[in-house]
């Protein structure tokens, strides 16, 4: 599930770059990796400007010192249950009248609650200027495959983890995500097949994994 999330950012960061964004928020980002977010956007276009958001302290420090030099990335404190705070620090740093990319992997199924899931990412979607783009990528499984022993077993490891737990969600419901949005072909697909020229077959997620997806949001008329 790993890999097949990387390879979707990095093509999904890669697409928006090319198409003319130069602002990007990643909330949830985690500890740095190999082609980061702003790694993959400055270097399509240089100047790009990246906010890393995170609540995790561990991560910030290990963040800004990677960044010190780098001046159009910054990376700021912030948790996800409070996206209106996340949002407000990033407006120091981007300039959300304008088309923002706001990057969220791997991160929503980590809310039990689905009420909550949807409330954040209406407050993501409502913060996108016309041209902005929202990413999105959430573990899933499919409805026929049932619960398999390896995804109860994933659950009781984040139930012993700060976590707490963790949500598998379907197709339609991570869609709904999208709700106003045009999403952009392929649509919503399992992470390893959006507009990957070489999509390879993934072991073991052959009836689940992590979907994936990328919605615009439509020019004002």
């Amino acid at each position: 599930m790993a890999p097949a999330n990387r390879g979707f950012l990095i093509r999904a960061v890669r697409h928006i770059a090319e198409s003319g964004v130069r602002r990007f928020l990643d909330i949830g980002a985690g500890l740095p990796t190999q082609d980061n977010v702003h790694q993959v956007a400055q270097r399509v276009a240089p100047g790009s400007k990246v906010v890393y958001a995170d609540n995790d302290p561990l991560v910030l420090v290990h963040a800004q010192a990677l960044l010190a030099e780098n001046r159009d990335t910054v990376a700021i404190e912030g948790d996800l249950h409070d996206p209106a705070a996340i949002l407000k620090t990033a407006a120091a740093h981007l300039d959300f009248s304008r088309p923002v990319a706001i990057v969220v992997a791997a991160v929503f199924h980590f809310f039990p609650d689905d009420d909550e899931a949807t409330s954040v990412v209406s407050t993501l979607r409502d913060a996108l200027a016309p041209g902005g783009y929202l990413v999105i990528s959430h573990g899933y499984i499919e409805p026929e495959a049932g619960e398999p022993d390896r995804m109860d077993e994933a659950k009781g490891v984040y139930r012993g983890s700060v976590t707490g737990s963790v949500a598998w969600r379907d197709r339609e419901t991570v869609r709904g995500y999208f709700a106003g949005l045009e999403l952009l072909e392929p649509g919503l697909v399992p992470a390893q097949e959006w507009r990957n020229d070489d999509p390879y077959p993934v072991p073991g997620l052959a009836k689940g994994g992590v979907l994936a997806g990328v919605g615009r949001k439509p020019e004002t008329t």
